[in-house]
């Protein structure tokens, strides 16, 4: 299902978005938080500037308010329809959830983003900007 070449394998492994085949983050795990911003300049293997202008990212956050609601909604559903909670417990259960998956909320947004501007290209040459 997630094979290289698709966009939701990038996005859902934070591999570069023109080759996939390397990591865009220095560090791989999203919870060392010291570490989750951090990513290459250019990924080694086919040259993908990640941060194509200053301030690129900054468009990430409209898609991190997506994918918070989207996780809200998630834990609405679970706590509220299948588990028959209460609303107090409902919205301290989406509270939860959004403080745990702050981390995981965050890259998803930035992969996300980046794959608007960069498509699946296996053949760019090494050392060639976007």
């Amino acid at each position: 299902m997630l094979k290289k070449g698709n966009k939701l394998y990038s996005i859902l492994t934070g591999s570069c978005p023109r080759c996939h085949q390397e990591s865009m983050y220095k560090n791989k795990n999203p919870y060392n938080l010291s570490a989750l911003f951090e990513m290459h300049e250019k990924c080694s293997h086919c040259g993908c500037k990640y941060k194509m202008e200053p301030s690129f990212f900054y468009g990430a956050m409209y898609v991190s308010y997506a994918v918070g609601v989207a996780f809200a909604v998630a834990a609405f559903v679970i706590s509220f329809l299948f588990l028959g909670a209460s609303l107090k417990f409902t919205f301290f259960a989406i509270i939860g959830t959004l403080v745990v998956f702050l981390p995981v909320i965050i890259r998803l947004s930035r992969n996300i983003w980046i794959n608007f501007f960069v498509k699946y290209d296996p053949g760019k040459l090494r050392n060639q900007s976007v």
